[in-house]
């Protein structure tokens, strides 16, 4: 399986994928040298992601999650029917869960400006119930500040009370955490936007849609040995490794640069 993001935010969807399909090999890819994606054209996005897929082709994976909001929103409508391995997005697992989650139907998402722009969340999410309200904030800092690694801090929660007011505002009871680095900050974002509020990680409806995917392929592994996970990066091995091993909570070693 391959799993891809810009950068650490990916590693929110590898530590579910670790839970729900512990016996999965995985290939991590973080193009931490074009980290972030959140700004950039449709075009770009579009090619970027192009270059992932046929990365991912070459090592010749059963199923690529993309484990990135703005890809997931932008590059996912584009490419999916141009792979003959199954491509799981965000975007559906997340509008569902906040819809199961919500009780007023005033749902908040936040995400990179492109995700936020490209509409993907709102549509998804009046597709199956046109009465529920959307909110939507970008947060373009979030995302360089936790490759910055700067989880916690004054100024990490000053930013994001910025972004959360707006949504605090319109009596949101939910918010969509719209791109995998954020659950990183999510102590942060729930101290701000206290208990009553829930927080919605698509990865975990995504992890189980590629469960069901690779089931339904007859290529789950349900062996008893532990899968294997295998780095590789764009950008810095060293700094992902010491990033990385502190966001998952785990010894992350042998991270490989590569070039796509």
């Amino acid at each position: 399986m391959g799993i891809f993001d810009s950068g650490v935010g990916g590693l929110t969807v590898l530590k579910q994928v670790m839970k729900v399909l512990p016996q999965e090999n995985v290939i991590f890819l973080g193009d931490t040298a074009r980290v972030p994606y959140g700004g950039r054209s449709v075009e770009e996005i579009v090619s970027i992601n192009r270059e992932i897929l046929d990365y991912f082709l070459r090592q010749q994976v059963d199923m690529v999650i993309m484990a990135c909001g703005t890809s997931s929103a932008i590059a996912y409508p584009v490419l999916k029917e141009e792979y003959k391995f199954p491509i799981i997005s965000l975007i559906e697992p997340g509008a569902k869960a906040a819809l199961a989650a919500t009780k007023n139907f005033r749902i908040g998402l936040i995400a990179t400006i492109g995700t936020v722009q490209s509409q993907a969340y709102q549509k998804a999410i009046k597709s199956i119930n046109a009465e529920a309200k959307v909110f939507a904030q970008g947060a373009p800092l979030f995302v360089p500040l936790i490759e910055g690694g700067f989880i916690e801090g004054k100024e990490t929660k000053k930013i994001a009370r910025e972004y959360l007011q707006p949504l605090m505002e319109e009596k949101v009871d939910t918010i969509i955490l719209g791109c995998t680095h954020y659950p990183h900050l999510r102590d942060v974002i729930q101290e701000i936007v206290g208990e009553d509020v829930s927080l919605v990680d698509p990865a975990k409806g995504a992890t189980l849609v590629a469960k069901a995917a690779l089931l339904s392929k007859g290529k789950l592994n349900d062996g008893g040995h532990k899968g294997h996970y295998h780095y590789f990066v764009t950008g810095s091995p060293a700094h992902f490794e010491e990033l990385g091993s502190k966001l998952l909570n785990k010894n992350i070693s042998g991270v490989k640069q590569v070039r796509l």
